[in-house]
């Protein structure tokens, strides 16, 4: 269960495939965006899932709840998965008031309501649920970084009935993002390759741009790769992005889903991000290797080793952002130093066989423990 099919997609379809093949009878439910086809391999069943990311209209979250009844009770399941934190909060409640065997809570970070240090209602009534949700048997949660479950931990959402594991991130396909040549120096471009949310840093990364611009104006480029995700209480609009972007220094290429492509043209990834889980554009430049400019961020900063495959800088910087992209920009024996070394991090840290591998295991312990 998760939000919509390209997340699946992108980030949990290995896992699925490789249980199918195995014996299990999958269903994956989530939005249809126009990609269930891309699912619907290997005997997957996938079943069309609305609900709103972001809604807080009490009447609209008590109807995706009873969506969740409704969906439960109609496949029966042994173990379900829930991944991103509006199914992980609604989809624990009811597979508790149902009495499902096992469940998986994956907290690939932990989102907009728990950033800058947000005290709301709707925080508050997430914590309730969710301590709801997790006091039970059987549960078992993915974390992909150490912050993530001290913090839940600390809010007394982890419950000592519950299994921890830890996964760093949903990993990534050694074999198809191999390591590419990087290409001419000719225009040294540096590629943010997001959703286009505030809290990915998109203010600062425009900010750190015009800082550059007046010395590296010809010399670089910046592409951003990504949707404006305006349905997302963080989104950044289409008019921003389209008034940053002028076609030459700045171009927004919007949503692309041949990413392999996109990493390909790039010489250095950038994502300033205020927190993530692990995030998977950071795994994927190490695997294609590409030398990287982040923040030392909750997930971001287990992607970089400062100064071997790239450099972190502090949350919200805009000038030591700038220092760090011009180090690499004015010294390409370093930009292929570096992307040299990510793709070494990710052979010995981020392999996906190594992630379906656990996540199976996972599957198998509540399964052959079920009362």
């Amino acid at each position: 269960m998760a939000n919509v099919d390209w997340f699946v997609i992108s980030h949990r379809l290995c896992i699925a495939q490789e249980a199918s093949r195995l014996g299990w009878k999958v269903f994956v439910a989530a939005e249809d965006t126009g990609r269930r086809k891309e699912i619907e391999v290997d005997g997957i069943v996938f079943i069309d899932f609305k609900f709103s990311r972001s809604g807080i209209n009490p009447i609209s979250e008590l109807k995706t709840l009873l969506g969740f009844r409704k969906l439960y009770k109609q496949i029966a399941p042994d173990v379900v998965h829930h991944i991103t934190l509006k199914p992980v909060i609604y989809g624990s409640v009811m597979a508790k008031l149902l009495k499902i065997n096992g469940v998986v809570n994956a907290i690939s970070g932990l989102g907009y309501n728990f950033t800058g240090d947000r005290k709301s209602l709707v925080q508050k009534t997430m914590l309730k649920l969710m301590k709801f949700g997790f006091k039970r048997k059987k549960l078992t949660v993915i974390f992909q970084n150490l912050e993530d479950q001290s913090e839940l931990e600390k809010l007394g959402v982890i419950n000592q009935l519950n299994s921890i594991v830890r996964i760093k991130g949903s990993g990534v396909d050694l074999i198809n993002f191999k390591q590419f040549d990087l290409p001419s120096f000719e225009r040294i471009k540096i590629l943010l390759p997001i959703r286009m949310l505030w809290d990915k840093g998109v203010k600062e990364l425009k900010e750190a741009s015009d800082i550059l611009k007046e010395k590296y104006n010809g010399k670089i480029q910046f592409i951003l790769a990504g949707l404006a995700d305006e349905d997302n209480n963080a989104g950044v609009s289409a008019s921003y992005l389209n008034n940053w972007q002028d076609g030459n220094y700045v171009i927004w290429i919007g949503y692309q889903k041949n990413m392999i492509e996109v990493y390909k043209d790039s010489h250095v990834v950038v994502l300033p991000s205020y927190r993530e889980g692990m995030p998977k554009t950071l795994i994927e430049a190490c695997a294609i290797g590409r030398a990287i400019v982040t923040t030392d961020a909750i997930g971001c900063k287990e992607c970089v080793d400062e100064g071997i495959n790239g450099f972190k800088v502090p949350v919200y910087s805009i000038n030591e952002l700038a220092i760090a992209l011009e180090k690499l920009v004015s010294n390409v024996d370093l930009i292929k130093e570096m992307g040299q070394n990510s793709r070494l991090k990710a052979e010995k840290e981020f392999d996906v066989n190594n992630v379906i591998s656990m996540h199976l295991n996972i599957y198998k312990d509540l399964y052959v423990n079920r009362v």
